[in-house]
């Protein structure tokens, strides 16, 4: 199976300004993910795609191939993913080379590790889905079996439509989010559907404990100090990041 793997980098980054070539713990954060991504034994090739000719430098020289500068119509703040992974795609085919599958790994994820994205592809491979996404497993309080929407009138429905939640936590049957640290989907999907899910998707289980997507400064601060190791990440932080991510 022959992947591509897709990096995308846009300058104009909101909640931490240039955070892309933004230096973590002595290296650009975008350095994280070249050096997963050039460990990968599944990976058939990678490229960058970004807008920003300073960044499209750094990724140089972690070692990241830059075909093109993205256009800028595709580095809007609102711009979704799915057409920047066409770009990449038509691009890329237009100078004869062709991809089962493309892998979208966005710098944000710094602590994904090479067994992730080859895990991912394997799984792609083996499991005949449409695509595959790393996840974490739900807390238990947070399982949709135990999750209300309240309604218009204040009333709280069950979101899983039950009239009752199941009583026990040992009855609860596991749930999983995505980790966004890998993406992997197949080209006919991504260019014939318009889809980076498809109909059918697999999980890939990585470990919560080294999972962090850096949105704000928060998210920074954990992911510095799951790098260097250290133990001043406290319980408050956490309480302060969950706020934050509750404001959104």
């Amino acid at each position: 199976m022959r992947v591509l793997g897709l990096i995308p980098a846009r300058g104009g980054s909101k909640g931490i300004p240039r955070k892309n070539i933004r230096m973590l713990c002595g290296k650009p954060l975008l350095g994280y993910t070249a050096d997963a991504v050039l460990a990968s034994t599944r990976l058939s090739r990678v490229i960058l795609s970004t807008d920003d000719r300073e960044i499209a430098s750094v990724g140089e020289q972690c070692g990241l191939e830059i075909q093109f500068i993205r256009p800028q119509e595709l580095a809007r703040d609102d711009t979704p993913t799915l057409p920047v992974v066409q770009h990449a795609l038509r691009w890329m085919g237009a100078r004869g080379e062709s991809f089962d599958a493309v892998c979208l790994l966005q710098p944000t994820s710094p602590l994904r590790l090479p067994v992730d994205i080859d895990g991912c592809i394997e799984l792609l491979e083996n499991s005949g889905s449409d695509s595959v996404v790393t996840i974490l497993p739900v807390p238990d309080e947070h399982n949709p079996h135990w999750v209300y929407f309240r309604d218009g009138e204040g009333r709280l429905n069950l979101s899983t439509g039950e009239a009752e939640p199941i009583a026990r936590r040992q009855s609860l049957p596991p749930a999983f989010h995505r980790d966004g640290s890998v993406y992997v989907t197949r080209t006919n999907v991504v260019m014939q559907q318009n889809s980076l899910y498809g109909a059918s998707v697999s999980g890939f289980l990585v470990d919560p404990a080294r999972s962090v997507n850096i949105d704000g400064l928060l998210d920074w601060e954990r992911a510095e100090a799951l790098i260097s190791g250290s133990t001043l990440w406290s319980g408050q932080s956490a309480i302060l990041e969950a706020g934050a991510r509750g404001t959104r």
